[in-house]
């Protein structure tokens, strides 16, 4: 079976634009949260880790006549960075032209594919939580004119397509905070059943102010920051941006000379629990199937517990889910002290918040990152840690001792999924 490799990356995130920003960001291991500027956020804690205003995309403001929101102009932020980046595009640009729609052909519009790529074979796979709900939310109070049309999440993964000229699967997956993985996921079994050479996949989210406020009525919004697995936490803090990878087949990458191969997708797993709309089960059996499952498909040797955590061939890293609320973390520090008790842990979400459905997209970025460069970041200071979550964050870098990072990203109505990320092969 041919590797799923990720050749390209991009991002926009609340460290600024560009994948380099957020390299950068994660070795600063300084953030905070922000009051959001928005004047009809009444409530307890209007927190949010945000895009910086300079860094937010000057549009495009429609597609097909489809007035497109923030989150949908992430998306495509995002994604022109790493087609880009993987050698299937021109470069960024303000400009969409009107002439880059869903039917347009490889040379169609500043965007479009181009490098000999079929177009045909290109699909794409996003993924959201609230996509342009903001939109909608301006339309309820008068804020932004009336339309007759309007999609919440869908357009993410359209705009896309329409603005690449992509013709091969296009589909926007909307599972709360698991949606991302599974996009990775879908996206690299598109590659691997031969639908697909290349993939562009990963998530985007913006402020939503629904969303925040529905957080903060179920008392779920920590008033300082995001702590993940801190004794002091007391619920989590959103974050918005967008990361996308671009997943390709090894025979396509090397056919057409890919420039950079930061890793391989190669494993991932499914479960649900069924438990509660919101909770986690508390045993963990569920997560731990889908953690199992995942290192089985990538062959690390963890699904039978023997993963030390150090070892060229071994389980280099963990990037938890870990919200910031109380069970969730728990949960999740109890199956990974049993499956991989000495194994580092990177918390993206202390960096940049929980990114909804980005989130899995954020924390793959990151792995890749973490395996292309060879060494861990440090994590960000969450305070005292709590004893029932004893899993090791280091403060400081340092090197990577293992070929392979695990990415856990999990959601409401207990929608759980781990992947796999190795090191590409010499």
């Amino acid at each position: 079976m041919d590797d799923v490799l990720v050749t390209g990356l991009g991002a926009l995130s609340p460290l600024g634009a560009g994948v380099d920003a957020f390299w950068r960001g994660m070795h600063a291991a300084d953030t905070g949260p922000t009051r959001v500027p928005d004047p009809l956020a009444h409530m307890d804690h209007p927190l949010m880790y945000l895009v910086p205003e300079a860094d937010l995309p000057d549009g495009p403001p429609e597609r097909d006549g489809l007035p497109l929101g923030r989150g949908s102009q992430f998306a495509l932020a995002a994604v022109r960075e790493a087609v880009a980046d993987a050698g299937l595009a021109a470069p960024p640009g303000p400009d969409t032209g009107p002439d880059t729609g869903p039917d347009a052909g490889p040379d169609a519009g500043p965007g479009a594919l181009d490098g000999g790529v079929d177009p045909r074979r290109v699909a794409v796979a996003l993924s959201t939580g609230m996509g342009d709900t903001d939109l909608h939310e301006g339309w309820w109070t008068g804020e932004a004119p009336a339309s007759g049309r309007w999609a919440p999440a869908f357009p993410l993964a359209s705009v896309v397509g329409g603005w690449l000229g992509a013709q091969g699967v296009n589909t926007c997956v909307s599972n709360a905070c698991a949606a991302s993985g599974y996009a990775l996921s879908v996206g690299a079994d598109l590659v691997r059943s031969g639908e697909a050479d290349v993939v562009i996949a990963g998530g985007a989210e913006a402020y939503s102010r629904v969303a925040l406020a529905c957080f903060n009525r179920l008392g779920a919004i920590d008033p300082e920051r995001c702590r993940p697995f801190a004794v002091e936490r007391r619920g989590t803090v959103f974050g918005e941006g967008a990361a996308v990878l671009v997943l390709e087949s090894a025979t396509h990458a090397r056919a057409r000379g890919a420039r950079t191969v930061y890793g391989r997708l190669a494993g991932a797993g499914w479960s649900c629990d069924a438990y509660h709309a919101t909770a986690p089960e508390p045993s963990g059996e569920q997560i731990e199937r889908a953690m199992r499952d995942a290192l089985r498909e990538a062959g690390t040797g963890a699904e039978v517990g023997t993963v030390s955590g150090t070892g060229s061939g071994g389980l280099g890293f963990v990037i938890p889910h870990g919200t910031g609320t109380e069970l969730n973390d728990v949960v999740e520090s109890r199956v990974l002290g049993a499956l991989t008790p000495r194994t580092p842990l990177y918390s993206v979400k202390a960096l940049i918040g929980h990114t909804g459905g980005a989130a899995g997209a954020f924390a793959a970025l990151a792995a890749s990152l973490v395996l292309h460069h060879k060494t861990l970041p440090p994590n960000v200071p969450v305070g005292e840690r709590d004893p029932e979550c004893g899993v090791p964050l280091p403060s400081g870098s340092a090197p990577m001792t293992g070929a392979y990072g695990l990415v856990n990203a999990y959601a409401f109505g207990g929608n759980n999924i781990s992947l796999v990320f190795g090191e590409a092969a010499a």
